[in-house]
């Protein structure tokens, strides 16, 4: 009897165990064992950060080569530096060739701002419009990660038409002119790319500024008309009017994309004096990495302003 209710007792055990040990083996996680999406994309992990930024960035580069706009810039830009090529080589001779890349930085002065401004003042109030930037926010998406990653699919796109509209001419005008000379082309076109993304930098924080399609415009052309016209207009009457110190003009020069442009191409050449408010670089005393630091700035400054304030954005 005494060995029949252990073995009872035992056996009782035993089969009260199972369940437990049964129970903890097919018990799942709240999340079924996975990570959830929102957990992945709001994580610190750097691959997640910069997987977003390129998930978003290559869609807007897809987007801009389907609507035309990579063949269009790259058309635009092709089409006018061959003219003022041709025109401004016309009655010069292969040491011309710094004469030439002084008219290709006035045409760019005008020109790539403009068009940068018009490829990017849609880029966030555009898509609001549309709806595409409602489903992307309702997505486990940083907001400011889709500014960015916006941006950024722009400014490849733009960079690559600068580099390839500009770079026709560069093609022919080695095959014409040599090798000489023709490092004043690469910084030109270094410089070319530079303007083109401040000024592509500054629609995308106009962009998020704006509450309409329409208002964006309206900034984008004053904002153009500011930059391109009146700044240096404004500049030259002050330094012609005043006796100002070094440390006021070089402060005017860097206040404008534009003639930190001006300030590394036509200063390369020696072209200084004969390019309006481009003429008091060698008395301002500004280097070569001082500009190239003032264009930077000019690129980042406006896309941290944009990440900032759409976050405050209202959809």
């Amino acid at each position: 009897m005494t060995a029949d209710r252990r073995r009872d007792d035992r056996d009782g055990a035993s089969a009260d165990a199972e369940p437990t040990g049964d129970s903890n083996a097919v018990d799942p996680k709240p999340d079924g064992g996975y990570e959830t999406a929102a957990a992945m994309a709001h994580s610190g992990d750097s691959g997640t950060r910069f997987g977003q930024l390129f998930v978003v960035a290559e869609t807007e580069y897809r987007l801009s080569v389907r609507s035309r706009w990579a063949l269009a810039l790259t058309a635009i830009f092709a089409v006018f530096s061959l003219g003022m090529a041709t025109f401004s080589g016309s009655d010069t001779s292969p040491a011309g060739f710094e004469r030439i890349v002084a008219s290709l930085a006035a045409l760019v002065v005008y020109l790539v701002p403009l068009v940068a401004l018009a490829f990017s003042y849609d880029a966030i109030v555009g898509r609001e419009e549309s709806g595409w930037l409602q489903a992307l926010f309702s997505l486990p998406v940083s907001r400011s990660r889709v500014v960015l990653g916006t941006a950024i699919g722009r400014a490849i796109v733009l960079a690559s038409a600068t580099v390839i509209g500009f770079g026709v001419a560069g093609f022919l005008l080695l095959l014409e002119y040599g090798v000489g000379g023709f490092e004043a082309y690469v910084g030109f076109l270094l410089g070319a790319v530079g303007l083109g993304l401040a000024f592509l930098a500054i629609g995308v924080c106009l962009s998020t500024l704006a509450r309409e399609k329409t208002h964006a415009l309206g900034l984008a052309l004053l904002a153009w008309a500011w930059f391109v016209l009146v700044h240096d207009l404004l500049a030259l009457g002050v330094v012609a009017a005043f006796s100002l110190p070094d440390l006021a003009v070089s402060a005017m020069v860097l206040a404008n994309p534009t003639g930190v442009f001006r300030g590394l191409v036509l200063g390369a050449l020696g072209a200084g004096g004969d390019a309006g408010f481009a003429a008091v670089l060698a008395e301002a005393g500004l280097s070569t990495g001082t500009l190239v630091g003032a264009l930077v700035v000019w690129i980042v400054g406006p896309l941290a302003l944009a990440a900032v304030a759409v976050r405050r954005r209202r959809l």
